[in-house]
């Protein structure tokens, strides 16, 4: 098996959905938190604070919600203006729900290492097997928010 085969693809935007669809289930609203100084982020000004932005991405909140494997996407309101709010997947820091504030800070993609050419890293052209790091303990489980009021 070559290492095209084993690649997958960010892990970020089917947690999103998933806890999305859980927090939306159990009848909370779902929060993203979103560091809007990164590329690609189009929210209103008014709207970040301290480089962070909190969106409501409930469905009564907005409209034609997207959550693709490459952004979060719809049109909301702020201070009763419509605004379409486009969000690279990659500035999603959390999503949490607004009454409990479970949720979930979303883990960073393992980066993938190329070679100057910009090829796959030269160990994997090989026949060597790939240089990888165990699993995490089984116990273990990624972190949790909660929101203090």
């Amino acid at each position: 098996m070559t290492d095209a085969h084993t690649r997958m693809t960010s892990h970020r935007p089917y947690l999103l959905r998933a806890l999305n669809e859980w927090i939306a289930d159990n009848g909370m609203t779902p929060h993203l938190l979103v560091d809007a100084t990164m590329a690609g982020v189009q929210v209103p000004a008014s709207a970040v604070k301290e480089g962070k932005v909190v969106l409501n991405i409930a469905e009564r909140a907005v409209v034609r919600l997207m959550i693709d494997n490459d952004a979060v996407s719809f049109t909301a309101r702020f201070g009763g203006v419509s605004h379409a709010v486009h969000v690279p997947i990659g500035a999603v820091l959390a999503i949490y729900s607004r009454e409990t504030g479970q949720g979930m800070a979303l883990p960073d993609d393992v980066p993938h290492d190329t070679d100057a050419s910009g090829d796959d890293d030269a160990a994997s052209s090989q026949d060597t097997p790939p240089d990888d790091d165990p699993p995490p303990p089984a116990g273990k489980r990624p972190p949790f928010l909660r929101v203090v009021k």
